[in-house]
């Protein structure tokens, strides 16, 4: 970092320069100054306006520092979460490793977990429609008489292309949602 322009930084932020030349910290990025003094700057807000709120609980007309060592306390207890004891650890450890790991079924490749139990596995959903047509007699001539002219007009077009429409007016589509794993599981 060149230390060009070191007379136009801010106070604070010859601080947090000072700071992380003591911890052995020469290369970071000029961004880290701003984050820093922006986590440093909403800390002791927060821990200035906890110990306020304290300060007005107790009945004092000015915060001491016992207010702000409470704010503190409670900030660390919150905020920031120590790892629980070494032996705790090691307890919860010895605890867990009790139990056996499961049988592994060895097959070709990678084994996975079966399909149930993973994530990537896919799940269809497919829009059938109805096949109920409502007819009506009256309509039933004219529905004969439409699909022979178009018959008459496209001679390539075919009864079977017609009939795998879905209902233009009666039918509304059922959905069906399954799983391949089930569906490989149950005969249908």
């Amino acid at each position: 970092m060149g230390d060009g322009g070191e007379e136009d930084i801010p106070r604070d932020a010859k601080i947090v320069k000072e700071l992380l030349k003591s911890m052995n910290v020469d290369e970071y990025e000029p961004r880290v100054i701003h984050q820093l003094l922006e986590f440093w700057y909403r800390y002791v807000v927060d821990v200035l306006t906890d110990s306020q709120v304290y300060s007005e609980h107790a009945g004092k007309s000015a915060i001491d520092s016992d207010d702000v060592k409470l704010a503190i306390q409670s900030k660390v207890n919150f905020s920031f979460s120590q790892p629980p004891p070494r032996e705790v650890l090691l307890e919860l450890a010895k605890s867990r490793n009790k139990a056996p790991l499961p049988k592994s079924i060895a097959g070709a490749g990678i084994p996975l977990p079966p399909d149930q139990d993973t994530l990537i596995g896919p799940n269809y959903q497919l829009a059938i429609p109805n096949k109920l047509n409502i007819q009506q007699p009256g309509l039933e001539e004219t529905e004969e008489i439409d699909e022979e002219a178009a018959a008459a007009a496209d001679p390539s077009s075919s009864q079977d292309h017609r009939r795998d429409l879905p209902p233009q007016g009666g039918g509304t589509p059922q959905r069906v949602s399954f799983s391949l794993g089930a569906a490989k599981q149950q005969p249908r």
